[in-house]
């Protein structure tokens, strides 16, 4: 069970910032509800590593980060994947990262100048902001 999505998108984060990044995406997923595990984790992580956990699968390139999803890693939302892309926020400079959910709703996160603003409705818990309210919207097939 769990609510299926399909990341893609490419974020400006410098190498030099992904120790940081993958520190504070660690600490804010840890108190949110999910499948990562911090004592499971280990110290040298990057954000490759701990992709997983935010659903998506990472590719670096320089200070790029590419976002794409492994059909094998059957990957499902939860609070921690949310947590992930709030707290990396702060170290992407530039970038956008779009979520496809299993029932078609689509989202996206976008970064500028260390914020992060989000477009749509998340499809997993209906919210408008990262950590929002739910708020009532139409089913894809009733708009």
């Amino acid at each position: 069970m769990g609510y299926l999505v399909w990341p893609s998108g490419r974020l400006n984060l410098p190498q030099s910032d992904d120790a940081a990044a993958v520190a504070a995406a660690k600490a804010a997923m840890a108190e949110r509800g999910g499948w990562f595990a911090p004592d499971e984790s280990a110290a040298s992580d990057t954000l490759a590593d701990i992709a997983e956990a935010a659903r998506a699968s990472i590719s670096r390139a320089g200070d790029w980060i590419e976002f794409g999803y492994d059909d094998a890693g059957d990957p499902k939302w939860s609070d921690q994947a949310t947590a992930f892309y709030v707290a990396i926020a702060p170290f992407v400079r530039s970038g956008v990262v779009h979520i496809e959910g299993e029932d078609g709703a689509r989202w996206s996160y976008s970064y500028a100048d260390g914020q992060v603003t989000q477009q749509g409705w998340n499809g997993w818990d209906g919210s408008i902001e990262p950590f929002g309210e739910y708020v009532e919207h139409p089913l894809p097939d009733q708009l």
